[in-house]
């Protein structure tokens, strides 16, 4: 389906019944990534799975911003009126929920996955790969990972509802990052995941099912 705010056209899928969840994938990906753990979550939820601008069927565009992105969500979900809304965000989905959370009441609880706040919480090896690949290929998804995101604390601080952190033990995002996320939004959990890489445990794979199933359990 489609929803064409913001000047783009969005692309979103819907499975199952029940609450909303609307899960949004990271850089150079699309919403295929969570099929497998769909499979289970429709049975709970209403997934909206979507593509963010300038990945998948969405419209292509020459810049990326976060803020855009997010700012998407928040139109995708009153297009919709969608309420009571559970976001979970991966990688770039995560630092879009961390953006969107604070600003939309529509959203009751929130789940990220290797969300980083600047560009060095990641290790400097990785931005130096960005950098080459971005040099060759002029790709602007590159470009958004060099440049952004910049969220304060003070955006962090805004965010009241149930938060979930987590990330793999062998993420791509410093763990301190992750802690400092946890610990600044009020009241947040955290979980770092034995063994696991930064996607091992989303991508096409039914643990992230499991574990947004057991927080909302405990909600």
């Amino acid at each position: 389906m489609i929803a064409h705010i913001n000047g783009i056209d969005l692309y979103y899928e819907t499975h199952g019944s029940g609450r909303p969840l609307l899960m949004v994938h990271g850089n150079g990906e699309d919403h295929t990534i969570f099929d497998a753990a769909v499979d289970e979550l429709k049975e709970h939820f209403t997934c909206y799975v979507v593509d963010s601008r300038g990945h998948g069927q969405s419209t292509d565009v020459k810049d990326l911003h976060y803020e855009d992105m997010s700012r998407d969500m928040t139109a995708l979900m009153e297009h919709l009126d969608l309420k009571d809304v559970l976001f979970y965000g991966f990688s770039d989905g995560g630092i879009i929920g961390l953006l969107t959370a604070p600003r939309c009441t529509r959203v009751t609880t929130l789940i990220i996955s290797g969300a980083n706040l600047t560009p060095e919480g990641v290790p400097m090896t990785l931005r130096f790969l960005f950098r080459v690949l971005y040099l060759f290929k002029r790709d602007p998804r590159m470009k958004l990972m060099l440049t952004e995101p910049h969220i304060p604390d003070a955006i962090l601080k805004e965010i009241r509802v149930p938060t979930l952190v987590l990330a793999g033990e062998k993420d791509l995002v410093l763990e301190q990052e992750t802690r400092h996320i946890a610990h600044v939004i009020p009241g947040a959990r955290m979980k770092i995941l034995p063994e696991e890489s930064h996607g091992s445990y989303i991508i096409h794979n039914r643990k992230i099912a499991r574990l947004i199933l057991d927080f909302c359990s405990d909600q």
